[in-house]
């Protein structure tokens, strides 16, 4: 095969693969071989979120084994109904490149998935197959994350979790109405099923390392998934429900959100324009507070409008502070952690900091402004030793005082 058909064959399957957002590296455990040696070995730095520990972002090679599919999901380009470029690698090609971008300091690792070819098994068994020569006879020390087919054996998705440090299913869409109507040859149960299946081999292995150093690992940066965001009618607080039982029931590492994309030839029950994209961020935020500011889902729900959706022009934060102004302001010498974490424009760092410098002395407005991105924004909502605000409920103006007048809100939490 000619190297320009290669990079043709390339272009089409990365490109067909950008659709997908669930591939973050977070979480992976450090592997490392005797002597230092192994190929892509992440030795000294590990793989962390997106990043490394200096700044640099950890880069993954991210295509499709192919792009031919039997399934006909109207969301999706790749569905056998759809007029688009062919094109498919072989296992061997698939890991000959992978080990090509690492060896120029391309990529670090590598994110696969895959349309579905011949059957469900015959899919799952080639993505499979590319794990299994990069580890066992290549001796690839690199980050691996396989798309898993719920569709597929559970002793192949088993077989999957030895070789990748992540696998993910997505659950496609947020309601089992939405997956039916939109994903004919997907089921919700099936789905959660193997979802439920890999949980169980996370949870057993973790065990059997803690009583023998010598069991194998079993993707030990967990499972993902990633839902479809405005493709059909489920509101926000349907997305967060959906999320926050995710993480419950499965032990989720990530869920990730992705705002349909209109695409060629659409299918005529899909949504003419995509969602706003800020919509996506949005829900990455009620996620944010749910994993790490110790918010309930309905406390997250609380934060949309009556129509169940999030406010886009500000953050879920703001929006549920705004609407429980009886819990605010808060005094920052004195207010514990929970209490400080509710305080928009606070986030998880400065409420440490804080915590921590007020053991040794009073705090004032200064000495928390040098820990935030802007004050004015926090100033209505906390209390410190120089400054207290006229209570929130006389305030009526209160939402135009902190919501940004020049430009979109984009920041997660200033912190």
């Amino acid at each position: 095969m000619s190297q320009t058909l290669l990079l043709e064959r390339l272009g089409i399957l990365a490109d067909a693969a950008k659709y997908d957002a669930s591939c973050a590296s977070s979480g992976t455990a450090k592997r490392t071989s005797k002597g230092g040696k192994g190929i892509g070995s992440t030795e000294g730095m590990g793989i962390c979120h997106a990043y490394a520990p200096d700044g640099r972002c950890i880069s993954l090679l991210k295509i499709l084994l192919t792009n031919h599919c039997i399934f006909d999901c109207h969301y999706c380009i790749n569905r056998k109904s759809s007029n688009v470029r062919r094109a498919r690698f072989t296992p061997q090609e698939v890991v000959d490149l992978t080990l090509s971008f690492y060896r120029r300091n391309y990529i670090e690792g590598l994110f696969l998935s895959s349309g579905i070819v011949k059957s469900s098994n015959h899919t799952m068994e080639q993505l499979v197959e590319v794990a299994r020569i990069l580890r066992e006879e290549h001796d690839f020390r690199g980050y691996i994350h396989l798309k898993t087919i719920p569709e597929a054996d559970p002793e192949l998705l088993a077989q999957a979790g030895l070789y990748a440090d992540r696998v993910s299913i997505n659950v496609e869409l947020p309601t089992d109405a939405g997956l039916t109507r939109l994903a004919p040859d997907k089921s919700a149960r099936q789905i959660e099923g193997a979802m439920a299946g890999l949980k169980s081999e996370i949870v057993e292995a973790k065990d059997a390392r803690k009583r023998f150093k010598s069991a194998p690992r079993f993707a030990p940066a967990g499972q993902s998934t990633q839902m479809i965001v405005g493709a059909d009618a489920a509101t926000d607080s349907d997305i967060v429900g959906k999320a926050s039982t995710l993480y419950g029931r499965f032990g989720l590492r990530r869920v990730y959100y992705s705002a349909f994309s209109p695409i060629p030839d659409a299918s005529a029950v899909l949504p003419l324009k995509r969602p706003p994209l800020i919509r996506e961020h949005r829900l990455y935020q009620s996620d944010w507070l749910m994993r790490f500011y110790g918010y309930a889902p309905g406390e997250v729900q609380q934060a949309a409008d009556a129509d169940g959706m999030l406010p886009l022009d500000i953050d879920p934060k703001l929006a549920w502070a705004l609407k429980f102004r009886e819990r605010f302001p808060v005094d920052v010498n004195r207010a514990p952690r929970e209490a400080l974490l509710r305080v928009p424009g606070l986030g998880v760092r400065a409420v440490g900091a804080i915590l921590a410098s007020r053991r040794h002395r009073t705090l004032r407005l200064d000495d928390v402004a040098r820990l935030t991105v802007s004050i004015a924004k926090l100033r209505p909502f906390l209390i410190t030793a120089d400054w207290r605000p006229i209570s929130l409920t006389d305030r009526a103006d209160l939402r135009t005082l902190v919501v940004p007048k020049r430009k979109e809100q984009l920041e997660l939490f200033a912190a």
